[in-house]
């Protein structure tokens, strides 16, 4: 099972859409507050449709606890912001994938603590990023073909 992390959220349909997609692949979706809106709201669950109740869903106050809680746990560290792709990772079953804030992605601190395990998904020279949802589908079904491949 992949793990997806999803650092404070902040657009309703985007985790609603994000919820769905771990369903479908069977992965556990973590938020780490403080989220930018209620995950009652009528919005998330619309996105993420009859498949709300069959979420394996982790919630979490800060990075620092869910870190805690999985100390041995591979993160992967998704951001524009840096220069290895997605496909040069070896992905293991039990990775988790971590996600930023759709305004502003991933603290720079917590990439600096982690040089080795940040990514990317390539884009042409002048695009600033792809929605939450789409990246988060991209990695993770890449990860998937790695492990069914092997």
């Amino acid at each position: 099972m992949f793990h997806i992390v999803l650092i404070e959220p902040e657009i309703p349909q985007n985790t609603g859409n994000i919820a769905r997609l771990c369903v479908a692949a069977g992965a556990r979706l973590h938020l780490v507050g403080p989220l930018g809106f209620s995950i009652d709201e009528k919005e998330v669950r619309r996105a993420g449709m009859d498949y709300w109740e069959r979420l394996d869903l982790r919630t979490w106050s800060s990075w620092e606890e869910l870190k805690a809680a999985n100390p041995e746990g591979r993160f992967y560290f998704l951001s524009s912001k840096v220069e290895r792709s997605y496909w040069d990772a070896a992905f293991q079953d039990g990775d988790f994938l971590v996600f930023g804030r759709e305004t502003k992605g991933l603290p720079s601190s917590l990439l600096a603590e982690h040089p080795d395990r940040t990514l990317t998904i390539p884009m042409t020279d002048g695009t600033r990023s792809i929605n939450l949802a789409t990246s988060v589908g991209i990695v993770l079904y890449e990860a998937i073909r790695q492990i069914t491949v092997r």
